[in-house]
């Protein structure tokens, strides 16, 4: 008997994203599931599932407020895999024992006397909760994703008016006085603020500086598109302006993706104001520093340097690559980079240049074919995460690629990171390591994005990829820049 897909709908039903993500992840590395998906039933949801073959008629008739749980697997699995996942549900902790038995509020109008807000809703209505908190006073974290340009517009603008931060939409992490929210890590407090457009390289730069023996003073993510022409840098210009009136701040780090011209101008000149010292990183933009108190750097590892210098009072050097005795075997040309992290997939492809960004025409379930040539990948892009969790949070599918990759015979390199902290996988580097362990003839380099601190642990996590043959890093900027030596590519 084939496969087929079947669904469960729970009425007015509402879950954490994180929770639905681990509960499918769970799910899905079970040898008889081909596939798994716990969503709220939004149209784009809906069309999500659709494509994934995960969308039965029960699921399709779903409203935006109740949860479909998706599975496909032998028909006379079904129920039981459905039975499952529904009491994993049922276990999640209730909101009196998460609050030591205080009762949550079931409004944000009964939030007392909270002044931030995280929104995690579906996209559809994200934006409506996130003014609802605005109006009470409350500054957004704002999760979700799928929120139009034009909602996120009006959200600053009222934001604006009100003197409160909205902190993404998009927006991955973020560490307020030391309480992380969504992917972050447990990094040492100091005096150094970082204000991201990019949530992983946020992460990395945190890390890095961690390591150096500085510290953060506040982590603040303004979301993927603050700094596009339509938005503005409104939430990083009011960051910019919170973190030099904050007095346990000495050090600021701005680290985004290349902006719109005119919005990187508006920056800098804002950032040459500041009565502090400024690290500008847009990532690989070569920017002219005019100003005594402006710093400029072109990468993650660079900015971090540099940051932790300024905190220290010291010269600080980005520490290099490691040295690789082994050698590329003749015929063996390529460098394929396997990434979780957005950032580290951007900052890759501009250092190696010529480097191909996408499959093509891959479909869940089938061979992986790889094309010739160097080969940068997102994994957590939207092209591999339809109907399926993050790779931070579920790795199934990257170990796919990566023994995809290892066993291609053109593979010359393979890149991998590893990132821990909040939200991510429990044993990132343990999924990984049996794939790594295969490779004969390529050369597996892995970087760590964490801390000691980190429930997962950097040394342990270091040590299993160690182990299993691959190559440690110390940063994402110095893998690709190892890699590259490997090969003799540009960077």
């Amino acid at each position: 008997m084939g496969q087929v897909a079947r669904t469960r709908v729970k009425r007015n039903a509402y879950f954490d994203s994180v929770v639905l993500m681990r509960i499918a992840a769970t799910l899905s590395t079970r040898t008889e599931v081909a596939g798994a998906s716990l969503m709220m039933g939004t149209p784009a949801n809906k069309d999500i599932l659709r494509e994934a073959g995960l969308l039965d008629d029960a699921g399709g008739a779903a409203g935006p407020n109740d949860l479909v749980i998706a599975v496909r697997a032998e028909e006379g699995l079904l129920d039981a895999l459905l039975d499952e996942a529904e009491s994993a549900l049922d276990t999640q902790p209730s909101a009196a024992a998460a609050t030591g038995g205080e009762r949550r509020p079931r409004a944000l109008s009964l939030a007392g006397d909270a002044n931030l807000a995280l929104i995690s809703t579906p996209g559809a209505y994200a934006a409506a909760e996130a003014l609802k908190a605005l109006k009470l006073g409350m500054h957004v974290f704002l999760f979700s994703d799928n929120v139009s340009l034009d909602d996120e517009l009006l959200l600053k603008e009222e934001a604006g008016r009100r003197g409160l931060l909205v902190m993404g939409p998009d927006c991955g992490t973020a560490i307020v006085n030391g309480v992380p929210l969504g992917f972050a890590n447990a990094v040492r407090r100091g005096d150094i603020g970082i204000i991201g457009a990019s949530g992983t390289g946020s992460q990395e730069i945190s890390c890095l500086i961690d390591a150096a023996g500085a510290g953060i003073s506040q982590l603040i993510g303004v979301g993927s598109h603050d700094l596009s022409e339509r938005i503005g840098a409104r939430s990083m210009l009011f960051a910019l302006t919170a973190l030099e009136a904050d007095p346990a701040t000495k050090v600021i780090v701005l680290v985004s993706k290349p902006p719109a011209p005119s919005v990187a101008r508006r920056v800098i000149e804002r950032a040459a104001r500041c009565s502090k010292q400024v690290v500008v990183n847009f990532i690989g933009w070569k920017l002219e520093a005019g100003e005594p108190n402006v710093h400029a750097a072109t990468t993650l590892a660079e900015a971090a340097a540099t940051a932790a210098g300024l905190s220290l009072g010291r010269d600080m050097r980005a520490a290099a690559a490691p040295q690789v005795a082994d050698r590329v075997p003749s015929g063996r040309d390529a460098i394929r980079a396997l990434f979780s992290g957005g950032t580290f997939a951007y900052e890759a492809g501009l250092l190696l240049g010529d480097v191909k960004t996408s499959v093509g025409h891959w479909i869940a379930g089938h061979p992986i074919s790889l094309p010739p040539g160097h080969l940068v990948l997102d994994l957590g892009g939207d092209e591999f995460t339809i109907g399926r969790p993050h790779p931070m949070i579920d790795p199934t599918l990257r170990v796919d690629f990566l023994r995809a990759a290892i066993h291609a015979p053109d593979t010359a390199v393979v890149l991998v990171d590893v990132v821990l902290g909040t939200g991510s996988a429990d044993d990132p580097a343990g999924a990984l390591a049996p794939a790594i362990a295969e490779a004969d003839g390529p050369i597996v380099i892995a970087f760590v994005c964490g801390t000691e601190g980190d429930r997962q642990g950097l040394a342990a996590q270091q040590r299993k990829l160690s182990v299993a043959g691959a190559v440690l890093a110390p940063s994402s900027t110095a893998a690709v820049r190892l890699a590259a030596e490997l090969v003799g590519a540009r960077v």
